[in-house]
């Protein structure tokens, strides 16, 4: 038996190739790969013996030839290939051990050149790992340290690799090639800063965990993650406390994420409950801003998910902890804050730093058949905001205008967003009648809509919602505009005294 061993990755590699030697299968290897097993008294030969050409072009050129692949892409049940080899004079290779140069790991690096991103790109490694895997059925092929031990295992159980263990080792290995050549092509394109979608599209992300289970316990569910650095996000959070996130959990903490981040400069905390904002306020403290935000809606914030931009300190703990909360997401939380928190069992503490950084990218969405894909949502506001009405909104309610379009960017569509003094007080989300969802909203402002302002995600297709809202007492609206009966509202938003907005920009989310 004869094993081919070039890696970049050289974790277990001396333990792997020490029994390969003790079970005598003859070993070649490459450059710096041959170097380590050759010091640690390994029996090596090197590539060039076995090609009768040297490594050329700095390490550039070492596999690429009729004497490795021959052997091995020979189909050893074929009397014409073995025939050709004997004629050839090429060895049969039988295990192939190949990782590739640490592309991701180049690109990771702050400042990394394109020299430097080009120099780890692998070339004879995905071909070599190509060839063994087409050829399965006589080649073993390991590009994962963590088979090391199972391969060895059946070696000495079985004196073979069963074909079922080779079969899903070609699998990998046909996952990984995929996984390397998209990082490549989405490095290269990135890189030109062109806006424009590809004609083909390759995702690559990396699985993270099996969840318990989906949206709903007969659904099945994993977590995975971009492969491209991303700060920020909830796969850098490192969880302090309780069980393991769910599917809904994940959800729902990513848009906890997503509005915190729009409310920068100011401690805030944020609510969610099914993927809506429940509560969001801002304020002076992190504990005011929890108070504010609880005030918005104590119903809903029940079983919901807390983010926070400011650390968490011990007094705001202990109201968090009067009340069943699934996770929080904050970037620290003092000793004294954890020791409290900690208290309730089931609850998730997730620590982030960078928490307010972010880390736009492409935004996708499967469809039956296809996938959408489209830049995020990443403007608030198109330019400056213009007043249509004839009383300007004063400084304070043009505050609260900007916190409401803030909130009904990240309400699902209909969507109606009530706030003052820098808090939420209603939010109506989801509604198929833009009516229905201020509705909505009202009620869940109850008296504190005197004197509020009001957001919608869309413009007024009727002046119905600014007869609503006058009557409720709000004094401020904040929408795009753009609707063919803008007039009438208007006209009825002079008549009854309150101002209002246009931003000329739409914040659909469906």
């Amino acid at each position: 038996m004869r094993a081919l061993i070039s890696v970049s990755d050289k974790e277990g590699i001396l333990s792997f190739a020490k029994t390969l030697d003790e079970m005598n299968v003859e070993i070649i290897s490459t450059g710096g790969t041959a170097k380590l097993l050759q010091e640690e008294g390994i029996k090596v030969i090197p590539i060039s013996d076995v090609t009768g050409f040297p490594e050329c072009l700095d390490g550039r050129v070492k596999t690429l030839h009729p004497k490795i692949h021959g052997g091995i892409l020979a189909m050893r049940n074929q009397p014409d290939h073995i025939k050709q080899l004997e004629e050839l004079e090429i060895t049969p290779i039988d295990v192939v051990v190949v990782n590739l140069y640490p592309f991701k790991k180049t690109i990771d690096k702050e400042n990394v050149t394109l020299e430097e991103a080009i120099e780890n790109i692998d070339i004879g490694g995905p071909t070599m790992l190509r060839s063994s895997a087409k050829n399965y059925r006589d080649v073993v092929v390991i590009t994962d340290p963590e088979d090391y031990n199972k391969i060895i295992q059946e070696l000495k159980e079985n004196g073979e690799v069963s074909l079922e263990t080779r079969y899903n080792l070609a699998l990998k290995v046909f996952e990984h090639t995929a996984q390397y050549d998209s990082m490549i092509a989405n490095y290269l394109r990135k890189r030109t800063g062109s806006k424009e979608y590809p004609a083909t599209l390759t995702l690559s992300f990396e699985k993270v965990q099996v969840l318990r289970y989906g949206e709903n316990p007969h659904q099945s569910a994993a977590f995975y993650k971009d492969v491209e650095r991303s700060e920020g996000t909830l796969i850098n959070a490192i969880q302090l406390h309780g069980k393991e996130l769910s599917y809904n959990n994940i959800s729902d903490t990513n848009g906890a994420l997503e509005i915190l981040k729009e409310f920068k400069g100011e401690p805030t905390v944020v609510a969610v409950k099914h993927a809506n904002p429940c509560g969001i306020a801002s304020a002076n403290s992190i504990l005011e801003a929890y108070k504010k935000a609880y005030e918005c809606d104590p119903v809903s914030i029940f079983g919901g998910i807390i983010a926070a931009n400011r650390e968490i300190d011990e007094e705001t703990a202990l109201i968090i902890n009067e009340t069943f909360i699934e996770v929080i997401v904050a970037p620290s939380y003092t000793k004294e804050a954890l020791e409290v928190l900690k208290e309730k069992k089931n609850i998730r503490i997730m620590e982030l730093s960078n928490i307010e950084k972010q880390d736009y990218g492409m935004e996708f969405k499967k469809v039956l058949g296809g996938i959408l894909v489209q830049d995020r949502d990443e403007k608030l506001l198109d330019g400056e905001v213009r007043c249509v009405t004839n009383r300007q909104p004063t400084d304070k309610e043009m505050e609260d205008l900007l916190f409401a379009w803030k909130a009904v960017k990240n309400t699902k569509s209909n969507g109606i967003s009530i706030a003052k003094n820098k808090m939420l007080i209603g939010n109506g989300p989801g509604q198929v009648s833009r009516i229905w969802a201020l509705e909505n909203a009202i009620r869940q402002s109850a008296d504190k809509v005197q004197g509020a302002v009001m957001a919608s995600d869309a413009f007024f297709p009727f002046e119905d919602c600014v007869e609503a809202a006058a009557n409720a007492g709000i004094t401020a609206i904040i929408q795009p505009g753009g609707s063919v009966r803008d007039e009438d509202s208007i006209k009825l938003c002079n008549e009854k005294n309150i101002a209002m907005v246009f931003t000329d920009l739409r914040h659909f989310k469906h």
